[in-house]
Order: structure tokens, then C-alpha cells, then sequence
């Protein structure tokens, strides 16, 4: 077996947010709560616009830096309460990691939430716990990559696909976050799926070379 086809047997890592679950709702009433405690006005659209962002980058937009590490930890206090009423699983989502899983590959979750969201929120979407590195963001999920020699990195966000053509493995976009199909492509994706419904079938050619 060569060295093309042993890299695409490689780990598939998947972002969590947005791109395996819907935690949207969730997210928006953490940080509508968070301006209720603090009485700093939250345009919850500002902050939709932008999902994906690490978290203390978001606190960055509406709080000096003296205050993220509290409002940080406030935030998770309402997420960590309202995510198993406010989060689900994406379409898709399931059979993505089941089909990983069947072509003997590993699915790795590299997610820049937090260590204590993650379980959480992968049991209320119903989902299968996997392999994770939490916390990491942008050039950190490409050092991930790197180090496991991962296949693939299936995420929603321009800075996801960054994170894979660093890192040289097959950049995954999908459209269920705050971006779009052209901005994903922009930002490098080889590839742009409507939804992780179309995984299962797109991962099917890529394992045979496609």
C-alpha cells in the first residue's frame, strides 16, 4: 500500500459545532443570559454571524480583556444548563462517523469548545463519544492534524478549512454554520457538502481515490 492511499486511511476529524451538532440555540441563549447577568448589550446577531470563533475571542467583541476569563466562565455556566434541552444532532451526523468508523478509519472530534461542554453536548445530540481534542483553535487544530496524520477535516468555518490545507490534509466544508458555500471555498476547501447527509457517499470516493 503507498503512501497516498495509507494517508487517506488515515483519522477523520470533525469539528463539533455546527458541523456534527446544531448548538445554535444553545449558544445564543449563553449569550443572551450573559448579557442579562452583565447588562452589556449582546447583538446576538453580531454573534451568530460569527459562530465558530473561540469563545474568548467572541467575549473579545463586547468586553475588556480583563473580564473575558469571567464572562467565559459565566457563559459556560448557562451553556453547560441549557445545552441538553437545546441541542441536536445535524443531519447526517450519526451516519458520518458510523461511516468512518465502518472503512476501519478513526473519527476524531477537534473542536475549539471547551473540555466540560463536549461530553455534554455529544449526549444530547445522541451522538457516540469519540477521540477529542477540545480547546483548539485555528493553527492548533492544524497541529492536531499534523500530529495524528489525519485523512480529512470536515468543518463550517473559513478557519477550519485554513486549518486543514495547513496541516495537508483534504479540507471538508460544510454549510450547516454561519458560512457559505463561496466563503468555505474561498477560504479553501477542496470539497463543499450541502450537509454531513452527503458524507457518507463523497468519503466512499475519496477512500477509493477519487
Amino acid at each position: 500500500m503507498g503512501a497516498e492511499q495509507d494517508r487517506r486511511d488515515g483519522p477523520v476529524g470533525f469539528d463539533l459545532d455546527l458541523t456534527l451538532i446544531d448548538s445554535r440555540p444553545a449558544i445564543l441563549a449563553a449569550w443572551e443570559h450573559v448579557g442579562r447577568d452583565t447588562g452589556v448589550a449582546i447583538d446576538l446577531a453580531a454573534v451568530d454571524s460569527r459562530l465558530g470563533l473561540k469563545l474568548e475571542d467572541e467575549a473579545a467583541y463586547w468586553f475588556p480583556p480583563s473580564e473575558i476569563g469571567l464572562v467565559a466562565d459565566g457563559y459556560r455556566r448557562h451553556y453547560l444548563r441549557l445545552a441538553p434541552d437545546l441541542t441536536t444532532a445535524l443531519p447526517g451526523a450519526a451516519d458520518a462517523l458510523a461511516a468512518v468508523t465502518a472503512a476501519g478509519a478513526t473519527p476524531v472530534i477537534i473542536t475549539a469548545k471547551h473540555p466540560v461542554s463536549v461530553g455534554p453536548s455529544l449526549t444530547a445530540a445522541g451522538l457516540p463519544a469519540a477521540e477529542v481534542h477540545a480547546h483548539v483553535h485555528g493553527p492548533e487544530k492544524a497541529e492536531v492534524l499534523a500530529r495524528l496524520r489525519a485523512a480529512v477535516y470536515v468543518g463550517d468555518t473559513p478557519a477550519d478549512m485554513a486549518a486543514a490545507r495547513s496541516a495537508s490534509v483534504r479540507a471538508v466544508g460544510v454549510s450547516t454554520g454561519s458560512f457559505d458555500v463561496t466563503r468555505l471555498a474561498d477560504a479553501g476547501a477542496d470539497t463543499v457538502l450541502a450537509s454531513l447527509t452527503e458524507f457518507p457517499s463523497w468519503y466512499a470516493a475519496f477512500r477509493a481515490g477519487g
